[in-house]
């Protein structure tokens, strides 16, 4: 089995709704997002030969999505008053809404298949919250 691992960051605030505890309140993090891609086999032809994938292909497609996410304040649909939501904007605070609660373990879920969406041959996604503490999946 073959592996490329590499990783981007973003830095967000979010809380957790429903939460008992210091991450009900809105806060921030560096997230570190770190991603390996697998094949059992290298690529046999073109340009890619010997290759699971090229890594600035891997790397464009992570840097994309840490991007998208960074500076913002990331918050699950449906969980903010639309008033809050008004005035947020009245700020023009970036806001990012997400179908997920904004957990490291969601976020890597969803990062894996954003990536796997693109072609992306995936084997698991780390996410950090901190330097010691990560949430992984894979499938």
């Amino acid at each position: 089995m073959y592996y490329l691992k590499t990783s981007a960051a973003f830095d967000s605030a979010h809380f957790l709704s429903g939460y008992e505890g210091k991450c009900a309140n809105i806060h921030g993090h560096r997230w570190e997002i770190e991603v390996h891609a697998a094949a059992e086999e290298l690529q046999k032809a073109g340009q890619q030969r010997g290759m699971i994938i090229d890594f600035s292909e891997l790397k464009k497609a992570l840097r994309k999505i840490a991007d998208d996410f960074d500076h913002a304040f990331i918050y699950e649909e449906g969980t903010l008053r639309n008033k809050t939501l008004e005035a947020l904007r009245e700020e023009n605070f970036r806001l990012i809404s997400v179908p997920f609660r904004p957990t490291a373990e969601c976020f890597a879920k969803y990062i894996f298949g954003l990536l796997s969406e693109k072609g992306i041959p995936v084997k698991s996604v780390a996410v950090y919250e901190t330097p010691e503490n990560c949430a992984v999946y894979e499938e």
